[in-house]
């Protein structure tokens, strides 16, 4: 990608050097999977859902940020001010991420009416968030409660030696995953999901998860096609690495490499190749009226 140089967003709320603590909140990590489905398989995992299925559904909290916070670490919510000081390499990712982030922000006003730009927060460790408290551990994530995306550029470390997803295209990717989340809030996609939740059996709730995350990789797609047609910013092999890293975190094979088998019904976030198929076609059409997964008969 030829981004050095450009636009940098107004909305960066940057908190590194700074630390929350507390239980995970808007996001699920994937490389959270192979420990926590390890925990979920044992006696003891049966005793824990148990526990946590049902304080989820008295508070309305995903199970899945609870388990993972569970795991991330807990306490009570607090900020305090660390002695980090960012690599040069640290800094130079995070203009990487307020350069992204403004050109999603030229793409979605001039695509959509009545667009409102999100803020995105960078953090280091842990952060608060009105979705919750949040590890580094939890991942990007989206909280629709204050419009806000959380990223710890740590995470793009993770992609690379832990997903083998490298690549600026492949990072680019996870913010306008993120910024399709926001989107879908706009439109009250997200609340209308949401609403479903308890509503439902949770292997259907699971089946709106994954379709409201593969709209997210839709949308993602739909920006950079019109982002590539306003700036040709990208370059050979970009967009490979933006479909290898939707494919690595594809939630049949994060499950095959965790424990060896594969639970459909537990999905969340779609397989590699839905996940890979629908930014492709968000990329190639740049037509919204395309990304309708909910009524999609083939995911």
């Amino acid at each position: 990608m030829k981004w050095q140089g450009r636009r940098q967003s107004s909305n960066i709320d940057d908190r590194r050097g700074k630390s929350g603590s507390g239980m995970g909140g808007g996001g699920f990590n994937p490389l959270l999977i192979g420990p926590l489905l390890k925990i979920l398989f044992s006696k003891t995992g049966l005793i824990i859902v148990g526990i946590v299925v049902v304080f989820s559904v008295v508070t309305g909290t995903n199970p899945l940020s609870l388990i993972g916070g569970m795991m991330g670490g807990g306490g009570q919510g607090f900020t305090t001010e660390t002695n980090y000081t960012p690599t040069a390499e640290e800094d130079r990712l995070a203009e990487f991420c307020s350069i992204v982030l403004a050109d999603t922000e030229d793409v979605w006003n001039q695509e959509l009416e009545n667009y409102r730009n999100p803020t995105l927060v960078l953090f280091t460790n842990s952060v608060n968030s009105a979705c919750g408290n949040a590890s580094s551990a939890t991942g990007p994530f989206y909280c629709p409660a204050d419009e806000k995306l959380y990223l710890d550029i740590s995470f793009f470390e993770d992609m690379e030696r832990k997903l083998n997803a490298p690549g600026d295209f492949a990072q680019a990717y996870v913010i306008a995953h993120e910024v399709g989340h926001h989107i879908q809030k706009i439109m009250g996609i997200t609340d209308q999901v949401h609403s479903l939740r308890g509503e439902v059996s949770e292997k259907e709730y699971n089946q709106y998860s994954v379709r409201l995350e593969l709209q997210a990789d839709f949308l993602a797609g739909v920006w950079a096609h019109y982002s590539q047609e306003s700036s040709g910013w990208l370059e050979r092999g970009d967009l490979e690495e933006a479909l290898n890293a939707a494919n690595a975190i594809g939630d049949d094979r994060l499950q095959k490499q965790a424990t060896g088998r594969v639970v459909p019904d537990s999905f969340t976030h779609g397989t590699s190749a839905q996940r890979m198929k629908w930014f492709r076609k968000g990329f190639e059409t740049g037509d919204m009226s395309q990304g309708d997964t909910f009524n999609a008969k083939d995911l």
